[in-house]
């Protein structure tokens, strides 16, 4: 089983001395991890924030349903966040917020600032290509920030399997680039 911080730069105790995490900690520790997974995996900064706060809202609300002998808190956390994406992707809205044109840094020039969307929208472009099992690992593992064995458990892949699969995946990003 991994442990409670296996995804995690510094380490945090979540836990009090009763069942409960320390909701406080787990929300500053893990809301980059899970916004920037939804950053990868939707790609709209307001879309992005709107899934973050349901996922926490959504484990705050089923925080009794957590097993902590059958996956850590923070693979629990991904879990319901995938679910969320999958919930919001079914969906299917096709506009784009007014809001993310307001998202662009003062301290860049056009020019960085064209060449920077540019280059992300043709990774966009080549990543919508690839197949959704690769398209979700890739947003697990650079948007999440989670290390292969949480990867692994949550898409139900050996973890030597899920460091192939992204290997692959990267190779064939840098060829098609």
């Amino acid at each position: 089983m991994a442990s409670e911080t296996d995804i995690t730069t510094p380490r945090v105790a979540w836990w009090t001395t009763t069942t409960d995490p320390d909701w406080i900690a787990v929300y500053r520790q893990r809301l980059p991890y899970i916004y920037n997974y939804f950053r990868y995996r939707i790609g709209r900064v307001a879309e992005a924030e709107d899934l973050t706060a349901l996922t926490f809202e959504k484990a705050w609300r089923h925080r009794e349903r957590y097993r902590r002998d059958l996956a850590a808190f923070s693979t629990w956390l991904l879990r319901i966040a995938r679910n969320v994406a999958t919930d919001h992707l079914r969906a299917a809205r096709t506009h784009a917020p007014i809001e993310e044109a307001a998202d662009t840094p003062a301290e860049t020039t056009p020019e960085d600032e064209h060449a920077r969307a540019s280059d992300f929208s043709r990774l966009a472009v080549l990543v919508a290509q690839l197949p959704e099992r690769e398209r979700e690992l890739l947003s697990l593992k650079y948007g999440a920030g989670a290390n292969n064995r949480t990867i692994a458990q949550l898409m139900n892949l050996s973890e030597s399997n899920v460091g192939t699969i992204l290997q692959r995946t990267v190779q064939q990003l840098r060829e098609r680039w």
